[in-house]
């Protein structure tokens, strides 16, 4: 069950993910923005449902594996990040990449922050 939990999230999440970048396709940003802001938006529910969690004492296997593992996961993306970010350094964007990395760990970690306290 909990597989058919993560697959289901993760579906959910990856669609999320997908239709922020159809939303942001025609604007014309050097910054990879769609994948700044799934990440962001990612880390603000998982780190909602770790202050829940937190503050409850235990995740049920919905919250455990359809929403922190399958949809979280599915919806932030790492690999992503990692390759606009290397295409940036190859495309000599030097600025943009290194602000990218900074950005993505500061933001990704206040909206964790952020997240938790919404629910504490």
């Amino acid at each position: 069950m909990n597989f058919l939990l993560v697959f289901i999230g993760g579906g959910l999440g990856s669609l999320c993910r997908y239709g922020i970048s159809v939303l942001l396709k025609n604007q014309d940003y050097v910054f990879p923005m769609a994948t700044f802001i799934a990440n962001a938006l990612s880390c603000i529910v998982l780190g909602a449902l770790v202050g829940w969690t937190m503050k409850n004492g235990s995740a049920s296997d919905v919250q455990k594996y359809l929403l922190m593992t399958g949809f979280c996961g599915g919806f932030s993306t790492f690999s992503t990040f990692t390759n606009e970010t290397f295409q940036l350094f190859q495309d000599g964007n030097l600025m943009y990449a290194f602000g990218n990395i900074l950005l993505s760990i500061v933001v990704c970690l206040v909206c964790i922050y952020v997240g938790m306290k919404m629910v504490s």
